[in-house]
């Protein structure tokens, strides 16, 4: 299509921006200069016309009432008003009448008309001997029509003069239109090349740098470089968080791996030297060692992935009951909640989301809550319209932790001699947020955690 457009406007393809608004300006200034100066030229013409009509009407309604005609006149006379360039004949019966030497003037259909009363008057050009004339007839009787015909030489130049001005002013209007044009084009459209030259840096430098906003909030290229430097901070965010993620899973994966190189390294010494050879015992708690550092990275690697699909709710949401989910998530967690006891009371709540993000959140809920609960407490779960609610019996969040706990990596200085992550909590703030839903933390006086999780309903939820 695009060489398709070159092909059909090979000059408008390769013209910049502002000089097509340049040109376009130009062209419009242009027809409406054209249209004005062939008003004013009609409108001149026609006035002029009028005028030597209505002069010539007159002359010749004084003439029929002084009772002058060509049979009145001499020769020398109606000669002498042929050298001020007058005609001076009569018509009558389809006949004319005139006494002058010169050429005379024609007459066609309507003089005769007027003659025989069918008209009043009439008012035509015609041209005699070359020179264009202007001939008006009145009627002199039954029968009769006296013309006069008055050479139009002096408004042909009249109006030539006219037609030269107004070319010569639309030729020089034309050409300021243009230069103008050209200049408002090229200042207008200087935040547009900032904007461009912006572009052309950031994909060639990749420094999200933004750029001066120039003109008022209701300018339209003002609000253009204000969405394009909000769009260049959220990319900065984006790129910031997709750093940290990086920074913050190759910290936390440094310490399995460390871990797993390090019993790797003492199991190929222990079989490669005799004098440092392992008990059964010892081989047992290594490799207890190595899996308990190979299930937690897959756990990590786990909630990375899980992580790194920071998008819209899109793939395929389906009609749920909150109810199943969380039941769901408590029989994956009882088996690892030991002596604990586990109060769930629910109330079913119909929403729109992925059964399978919704149940690793409410375990990622489930689990935090068993991993802080004491020996013999209780993990309370609670959902009534939309909100689910874990509270443990453990001791609590401080304070100064609370804004923090759902960001990736954190964890508290309680947390950091405790096996996890901390991506855990992240992974249920997602999940909130993909379903169009919040999540909070609180540590309530009395004692222990309450996260409270809650959902729209199906009809209210993203589509």
């Amino acid at each position: 299509m695009d060489a398709a457009r070159r092909r059909i406007h090979p000059f408008t393809a390769r013209a910049s921006l502002a000089l097509r608004v340049a040109l376009l300006t130009t062209g419009a200034v242009a027809a409406v200069l054209a249209v004005a100066s062939a008003t004013v030229y009609i409108t001149v013409r026609a006035e002029l016309e009028d005028s030597l009509d209505a002069s010539l009407i007159k002359r010749a309604d004084a003439a029929v009432a002084a009772g002058y005609s060509p049979s009145t006149m001499s020769t020398a006379d109606t000669d002498l008003l042929a050298v001020f360039g007058i005609r001076f004949i009569s018509v009558e019966g389809g006949r004319i009448f005139t006494r002058q030497t010169q050429t005379n003037v024609p007459f066609d259909e309507r003089e005769i008309q007027v003659s025989l009363g069918e008209e009043k008057t009439s008012q035509r050009t015609a041209r005699i001997a070359g020179v264009p004339y202007r001939i008006v007839a009145v009627q002199a009787g039954p029968g009769q029509a006296l013309v006069l015909a008055q050479s139009m030489e002096s408004t042909q130049r009249s109006l030539e003069r006219l037609k030269v001005i107004l070319l010569l002013t639309s030729a020089v209007g034309i050409l300021v239109a243009g230069v103008a044009g050209w200049v408002v084009a090229t200042n207008g459209l200087r935040p547009v090349r900032r904007l461009t030259a912006a572009t052309e840096r950031v994909a060639r430098t990749a420094q999200l740098e933004p750029i001066e906003v120039t003109g008022s909030e209701h300018d339209e290229l003002a609000r253009l470089t204000s969405s394009f430097n909000q769009m260049m901070l959220a990319l900065d965010a984006s790129q910031q968080r997709q750093r940290q993620l990086v920074a913050d899973a190759g910290h936390e994966l440094r310490t399995p791996l460390t871990s797993l190189r390090t019993n790797i390294e003492l199991l190929g010494q222990a079989t490669e030297r005799s004098d440092r050879e392992l008990s059964i015992e010892q081989r047992r708690e290594i490799m207890d060692d190595v899996r308990a550092q190979l299930g937690e990275l897959t756990t990590l690697v786990g909630d990375l992935v899980e992580l790194a699909r920071d998008e819209p709710l899109h793939r395929a949401p389906e009609p749920l009951d909150l109810v199943d989910v969380v039941e769901q998530a408590v029989e994956r967690v009882r088996p690892r909640a030991g002596g604990l006891v586990l109060d769930v009371r629910l109330e079913h709540w119909d929403v729109i989301g992925e059964a399978h993000v919704l149940e690793r959140a409410v375990t990622n809920l489930l689990d935090n809550a068993v991993k802080w609960s004491p020996e013999g407490g209780t993990v309370t779960v609670r959902l009534r319209d939309g909100v689910l609610t874990v509270r443990d019996e453990g001791p609590g969040i401080a304070a100064e932790d609370l804004p923090h706990v759902f960001e990736r990596f954190f964890r508290s200085t309680e947390a950091r001699t405790m096996p996890g992550s901390g991506l855990g909590l992240s992974i249920v703030h997602q999940a909130a947020v993909r379903h169009g839903g919040s999540v909070r933390a609180e540590s309530p006086p009395s004692g222990g955690t309450v996260v409270t999780f809650e959902l729209p309903a199906a009809d209210a939820s993203p589509a």
